[in-house]
């Protein structure tokens, strides 16, 4: 126990052992002490799980009366819980459950335990009524493997909601280096940007290419591979992610060599002739991989439902906001002169020009002053972003923030000239200045909302939001739409990023 005469350094030693602990549970998944943990909690939750099924059977009696010559006290189960619990964390185990990659979905993670759970039922049940065929009730064991799997699952959900909230302050969050800037390298950036579920934190790069040595939006440059091993020291490296091309593979082998040396985790990401990962489809024969391309994300028939789905959703958009965009209209010409709607040239598919339109939340020549603040711009040299821009009239400041003032894009969306989801709709000056990889983006109509917008909109440096896209671009799936409609809503009434 502390006492007064406790060193004044005693209070930071205790909070620095609880956070090591956390760390310790939740920075590893797979860390002995993380799977540990799991498997102790699955074991008090089947537990847990059969008493509550011996009172649904026994005392509630669901499933028919059980007469006294067939009642059996709980006690007799004991043996019967027991094998039950091993039985199941063994089957886990084997399964992989404890062993799951960062970043697996809730649903991969309760199939895992449903299939795990069917067959230690199913083994329990046939051991006990070989040995003892008429002794248990059949539906204890029916009802336990339900309630397993609905506890098991619950602890799942519980579990990642905590490792999201540890990982939001920086517990459990596995500081990366990236080695290599080229493509694959930028291709694991833009990865781990747009899943921080995954639990990385992309501290910056080494390259040896000077013209590689600028920093990709919060991606810092760290100098060259030689330095690798300062790098490692000074920024508290957890993991090093090695990216390079296997010509270099002396360099390789001397970074995997000074990583065990300082007792660095690393990863080697194979750059596959420069290829691109997401349409790489890899199997197995025998334990030998047989690598070779996927289909192109986005397929015609796709592309087909994708448009559908924009049509319909947009048509019925503009008839709901018709009120709300009346009002946005009237307050714009009540605060300030000239047209309630703003139009201007943006970039689309193909590099494409189309006209996009907007509610004017600015003053009249705004576009006029944009040179005299180019130097105050808070995103880059690229992009033009500042948060107490002098041109927002009053009410277009309050139609950025709560995006009322993209409400006529809806237009575009029906002219099929955009999307509901999509990268950000690029002015013509900025295309100018992209390089040969930002040029991806314009492969896919441009949206309304993207992964741009919901990781944090204007927030979000240039390089890191063509990073999102390009991983938008090659993942595609219409889930992936609806997710990230979803995760539009509390964006857009958060106001987080708009400006």
């Amino acid at each position: 126990m502390p006492t007064e005469d406790s060193p004044p350094e005693a209070a930071p030693q205790r909070r620095d052992r609880a956070k090591g602990l956390l760390q310790s549970l939740f920075g590893q998944p797979n860390g002995f002490w993380s799977r540990a943990f799991r498997a102790l909690c699955d074991a008090l939750l089947i537990n847990a799980a059969f008493v509550l099924a011996y009172v649904a059977r026994y005392v509630l009696e669901i499933g028919g009366n059980v007469e006294a010559v067939n009642y059996v006290p709980l006690t007799a189960f004991l043996l019967v819980q027991l094998a039950l619990t091993f039985i199941l964390i063994f089957v886990y185990r084997m399964q992989g459950l404890y062993h799951l990659p960062r970043g697996v979905s809730w649903l991969d993670e309760l199939a895992t335990i449903f299939s795990g759970t069917l067959i230690g039922i199913a083994a329990i049940i046939f051991v006990l009524f070989l040995v003892r065929p008429f002794y248990y009730s059949r539906l204890i064991f029916g009802f336990s493997g339900i309630l397993i799997v609905v506890l098991l699952g619950a602890f799942r959900l519980l579990w990642g909601a905590v490792l999201a909230r540890l990982r939001q302050r920086g517990i459990g969050v596995a500081r990366a280096l990236i080695v290599g800037a080229g493509t694959v390298g930028r291709a694991i950036m833009q990865n781990l940007a747009a899943l921080p579920e995954l639990g990385y934190q992309v501290v910056g790069f080494v390259d040896d290419d000077p013209q590689k040595q600028e920093d990709l939006g919060r991606f810092k440059a760290l100098g060259p591979t030689d330095g690798i091993v300062g790098v490692v020291r000074e920024q508290a490296i957890d993991e090093v992610i090695i990216t390079l091309p296997w010509i270099s593979h002396r360099k390789i082998m001397a970074i995997m060599d000074a990583c065990q040396r300082q007792r660095v985790r690393f990863r080697i990401v194979p750059d596959l002739f420069e290829l691109s990962l997401s349409r790489v489809d890899i199997d197995e024969v025998n334990g030998i991989p047989l690598i070779g391309l996927r289909e192109v994300s986005i397929s015609r028939t796709s592309w087909l439902i994708k448009r559908a789905v924009d049509t319909a959703v947009a048509a019925i958009m503009l008839v709901f906001s018709a009120p709300l965009m009346l009002l946005a209209t009237i307050a714009i010409k009540l605060e300030s002169p000239g047209p309630a709607v703003f139009t201007q040239v943006r970039v689309g598919q193909g590099g494409r020009p189309f006209t996009v339109y907007k509610f004017r939340s600015m003053r009249l020549g705004a576009e006029e002053e944009l040179p005299a603040l180019a130097a105050q711009s808070e995103a880059g040299k690229i992009l033009f972003k500042m948060r107490q821009d002098p041109r927002h009239t009053s009410v277009g400041r309050f139609l950025r923030r709560s995006s009322i003032d993209e409400l006529p894009q809806l237009y575009n969306v029906l002219r099929g000239e955009m999307s509901l989801v999509g990268p950000r709709p690029a002015i013509p000056s900025e295309v100018d200045q992209y390089e040969d990889w930002h040029r991806k983006r314009l492969e896919v109509p441009p949206g309304m909302t993207g992964l741009w917008q919901v990781m944090g909109r204007s927030e979000i440096p240039f390089e890191e939001m063509v990073m999102l896209d390009i991983y938008y671009i090659e993942n595609w799936s219409l889930g992936l739409d609806f997710r990230i409609l979803l995760r539009t809503i509390p964006t857009v009434l958060s106001g987080r990023g708009a400006y």
